[in-house]
Protein backbone atom coordinates (compact mmCIF):
# COMPACT_ATOMS: atom_id res chain seq x y z
CA UNK A 1 0.00 0.00 0.00
CA UNK A 2 1.28 3.86 -1.20
CA UNK A 3 0.38 6.74 -1.81
CA UNK A 4 -1.02 7.35 -5.21
CA UNK A 5 -1.50 10.65 -6.60
CA UNK A 6 -4.81 10.89 -9.50
CA UNK A 7 -5.39 13.61 -11.75
CA UNK A 8 -8.87 13.90 -12.48
CA UNK A 9 -10.09 15.61 -15.77
CA UNK A 10 -13.91 16.85 -15.02
CA UNK A 11 -16.97 18.60 -16.47
CA UNK A 12 -17.24 21.87 -14.10
CA UNK A 13 -20.88 21.51 -13.45
CA UNK A 14 -22.37 21.10 -10.14
CA UNK A 15 -22.56 17.83 -8.35
CA UNK A 16 -19.11 16.03 -10.24
CA UNK A 17 -17.38 16.35 -6.93
CA UNK A 18 -19.52 14.77 -4.65
CA UNK A 19 -20.19 11.97 -7.28
CA UNK A 20 -15.82 11.52 -7.47
CA UNK A 21 -15.46 11.94 -3.69
CA UNK A 22 -18.62 9.09 -2.99
CA UNK A 23 -17.20 6.39 -5.13
CA UNK A 24 -13.96 6.38 -3.01
CA UNK A 25 -16.32 6.27 0.36
CA UNK A 26 -18.24 3.60 -1.16
CA UNK A 27 -14.80 1.86 -1.59
CA UNK A 28 -14.05 2.20 1.98
CA UNK A 29 -10.96 4.88 0.51
CA UNK A 30 -9.98 7.66 2.69
CA UNK A 31 -8.92 10.66 0.45
CA UNK A 32 -5.63 11.61 2.32
CA UNK A 33 -5.40 15.03 0.10
CA UNK A 34 -8.04 16.73 -2.15
CA UNK A 35 -7.41 19.41 -4.01
CA UNK A 36 -9.69 21.07 -7.41
CA UNK A 37 -9.76 24.09 -9.53
CA UNK A 38 -9.96 25.24 -12.91
CA UNK A 39 -7.65 23.73 -15.68
CA UNK A 40 -6.36 24.60 -19.30
CA UNK A 41 -9.39 23.83 -20.79
CA UNK A 42 -12.84 26.20 -20.47
CA UNK A 43 -15.48 24.36 -18.60
CA UNK A 44 -13.29 22.10 -16.89
CA UNK A 45 -11.65 21.31 -13.64
CA UNK A 46 -9.14 18.99 -12.44
CA UNK A 47 -9.37 17.44 -9.10
CA UNK A 48 -5.89 16.04 -7.43
CA UNK A 49 -6.78 13.02 -5.18
CA UNK A 50 -4.30 11.52 -2.85
CA UNK A 51 -5.30 8.12 -1.84
CA UNK A 52 -3.25 5.23 -0.27
CA UNK A 53 -3.92 1.80 -1.74
CA UNK A 54 -2.28 -1.11 -3.61
CA UNK A 55 -1.92 -0.65 -7.48
CA UNK A 56 -4.93 -3.44 -8.03
CA UNK A 57 -7.35 -1.41 -5.91
CA UNK A 58 -6.46 1.78 -7.42
CA UNK A 59 -7.03 0.61 -11.09
CA UNK A 60 -10.48 -0.60 -10.17
CA UNK A 61 -11.15 2.47 -8.58
CA UNK A 62 -9.99 4.66 -12.04
CA UNK A 63 -11.89 2.44 -13.87
CA UNK A 64 -14.92 3.51 -11.85
CA UNK A 65 -14.15 7.00 -12.20
CA UNK A 66 -13.91 6.89 -16.02
CA UNK A 67 -17.72 5.52 -16.06
CA UNK A 68 -18.90 8.45 -14.48
CA UNK A 69 -20.82 10.84 -17.28
CA UNK A 70 -19.06 13.63 -16.47
CA UNK A 71 -15.39 12.44 -16.07
CA UNK A 72 -13.21 12.75 -19.21
CA UNK A 73 -9.54 11.40 -18.17
CA UNK A 74 -8.52 9.82 -15.02
CA UNK A 75 -4.26 9.74 -14.76
CA UNK A 76 -2.78 7.59 -11.92
CA UNK A 77 0.65 10.29 -11.73
CA UNK A 78 1.98 8.46 -9.28
CA UNK A 79 4.45 6.09 -11.10
CA UNK A 80 5.67 9.12 -14.17
CA UNK A 81 8.16 12.24 -13.17
CA UNK A 82 5.74 14.78 -11.93
CA UNK A 83 6.19 18.11 -9.73
CA UNK A 84 3.90 18.36 -6.46
CA UNK A 85 3.37 20.95 -4.70
CA UNK A 86 1.15 21.76 -1.52
CA UNK A 87 0.58 25.62 0.43
CA UNK A 88 0.26 25.92 3.69
CA UNK A 89 -0.57 28.91 6.28
CA UNK A 90 0.63 28.07 9.50
CA UNK A 91 -0.69 30.23 12.60
CA UNK A 92 1.95 30.17 15.38
CA UNK A 93 2.20 31.91 18.84
CA UNK A 94 5.30 34.07 18.94
CA UNK A 95 6.09 36.17 21.68
CA UNK A 96 8.22 39.40 20.96
CA UNK A 97 11.90 38.84 21.79
CA UNK A 98 13.83 35.10 21.46
CA UNK A 99 11.19 32.89 19.75
CA UNK A 100 10.15 35.17 16.67
CA UNK A 101 13.50 35.58 15.64
CA UNK A 102 13.90 31.85 16.33
CA UNK A 103 10.59 31.44 14.36
CA UNK A 104 11.62 33.97 11.31
CA UNK A 105 14.73 32.45 10.97
CA UNK A 106 13.36 29.03 10.52
CA UNK A 107 10.86 30.11 7.93
CA UNK A 108 13.72 31.57 6.22
CA UNK A 109 15.27 28.20 6.11
CA UNK A 110 12.48 26.38 4.95
CA UNK A 111 12.06 29.57 2.44
CA UNK A 112 8.48 30.28 4.15
CA UNK A 113 6.78 33.35 3.93
CA UNK A 114 5.46 35.38 6.95
CA UNK A 115 2.10 36.90 5.79
CA UNK A 116 0.78 38.40 8.92
CA UNK A 117 2.49 39.58 12.25
CA UNK A 118 0.12 40.20 15.42
CA UNK A 119 1.14 40.89 18.39
CA UNK A 120 1.29 37.70 19.59
CA UNK A 121 1.64 35.32 16.63
CA UNK A 122 3.26 34.96 13.21
CA UNK A 123 1.40 33.37 9.99
CA UNK A 124 3.88 31.78 7.67
CA UNK A 125 3.13 30.62 4.73
CA UNK A 126 4.78 27.49 2.91
CA UNK A 127 4.90 25.98 -0.03
CA UNK A 128 6.53 22.46 -1.42
CA UNK A 129 6.34 18.93 -0.85
CA UNK A 130 4.41 17.10 1.36
CA UNK A 131 7.49 16.16 3.28
CA UNK A 132 8.51 19.60 3.40
CA UNK A 133 5.56 20.99 4.81
CA UNK A 134 5.09 17.83 7.59
CA UNK A 135 9.07 19.07 9.04
CA UNK A 136 8.32 22.89 9.33
CA UNK A 137 4.90 21.74 10.86
CA UNK A 138 6.95 19.69 13.65
CA UNK A 139 9.54 22.38 14.39
CA UNK A 140 7.06 24.47 14.63
CA UNK A 141 4.96 22.60 17.16
CA UNK A 142 7.32 23.90 19.86
CA UNK A 143 6.04 27.21 19.71
CA UNK A 144 2.63 26.32 19.88
CA UNK A 145 0.34 26.37 16.65
CA UNK A 146 -2.54 28.02 16.94
CA UNK A 147 -3.68 27.52 13.50
CA UNK A 148 -2.60 24.93 10.75
CA UNK A 149 -4.38 24.91 7.41
CA UNK A 150 -3.23 22.91 3.98
CA UNK A 151 -4.55 22.71 0.94
CA UNK A 152 -4.05 19.31 -0.54
CA UNK A 153 -1.04 17.78 -2.97
CA UNK A 154 -1.86 19.10 -7.12
CA UNK A 155 0.64 17.65 -9.40
CA UNK A 156 1.53 18.07 -13.10
CA UNK A 157 3.79 15.61 -15.13
CA UNK A 158 7.41 16.68 -15.87
CA UNK A 159 8.59 18.28 -19.33
CA UNK A 160 6.05 18.17 -22.29
CA UNK A 161 3.87 15.06 -21.22
CA UNK A 162 0.46 16.34 -20.51
CA UNK A 163 -2.26 14.34 -19.47
CA UNK A 164 -4.60 14.31 -22.55
CA UNK A 165 -8.01 14.55 -21.94
CA UNK A 166 -10.40 12.16 -24.13
CA UNK A 167 -11.43 8.33 -21.94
Amino acid sequence: MKPHTLSILVENKAGVLSRVTGLFSRRGFNIESLAVGPCEEPDMSRITIVVIGDDAQVEQVMKQLNKLIDVIKVSDLTDSERVERELALIKVTAELGTSRAEIMQIASIFRASIVDVGAKTLILQVIGDTDKIDALEKLLRQYGIKEFVRTGTVGILRGSKTVTSGK
